[in-house]
């Protein structure tokens, strides 16, 4: 296997811990967003919509996306489980995965993306050139302000975001949480259940890469 990894992005950042839990070394590749090699020919050849993390599997497979990275490697390597035990697991890490995604890891990107000199026409990411609208960026970051919340909501009842187990679900969590800081947002400080999630998945050995 081969692994492409952005040591500065939020998404390679999310398969590079999921990889470490599960306790694997797998061959590693950085590539560059600041320098912009994911829109170079060679990883093109690799990955056409120049786009990052991607999992080359020992079968030639290329995967380019982090639920498709990550359900390769609990399929290989089932222990320890980060999808889910039980069916009703499963469907609550997909579920909070979605939701981190969709209210978190978007608006944050939304954010960047289109007030950022660093991705003047390239604000959404890929070959293709799209113009930054400043409107969205405004929005990007009302919309963090409903993150915290579902973040908070959740974690007063439950111990982890999926369940009693931490899984990727958390992962997500994390590293959005953390890559928010680019726009300028952090965990309120009154949001003592986030921070206690957070010191919690801190202190894990995945956490510092």
């Amino acid at each position: 296997m081969k692994f492409y990894d952005c040591s500065t992005a939020p998404n390679p950042r999310r398969a590079r811990m999921f990889i470490a839990e599960k306790g694997l070394a797998i061959e590693t590749q950085d590539v560059s967003i600041a320098r912009g090699e994911q829109l170079q020919p060679d990883f093109l050849a690799v990955n056409p919509r120049g786009t990052i993390p991607v999992l080359v599997t020992d079968e030639g497979t290329v995967l380019a996306e982090n639920l498709g990275i990550a359900a390769y490697l609990e399929a290989r390597f089932p222990e320890p489980p980060l999808l889910g035990r039980t069916p009703e697991e499963k469907g609550l890490v997909l579920m909070w995965n979605a939701l981190i995604e969709q209210h978190g890891g978007l608006p944050v990107a939304e954010a960047l993306r289109n007030a950022h000199p660093a991705f003047k026409d390239h604000a959404i990411p890929g070959p293709v050139p799209h113009p930054q609208i400043p409107e969205l960026a405004a929005r990007g970051l009302k919309r963090l302000e409903g993150f915290w919340d579902l973040l908070e909501d959740r974690l007063q009842e439950s111990q982890w975001l999926a369940g009693d187990q931490f899984t990727f679900a958390d992962i997500s969590g994390f590293v959005i949480a953390e890559f928010a800081r680019v726009v300028k947002q952090r965990i309120p400080e009154d949001n003592v259940a986030t921070q206690r999630w957070h010191a919690a998945i801190k202190a894990r050995p995945s956490a510092a890469l």
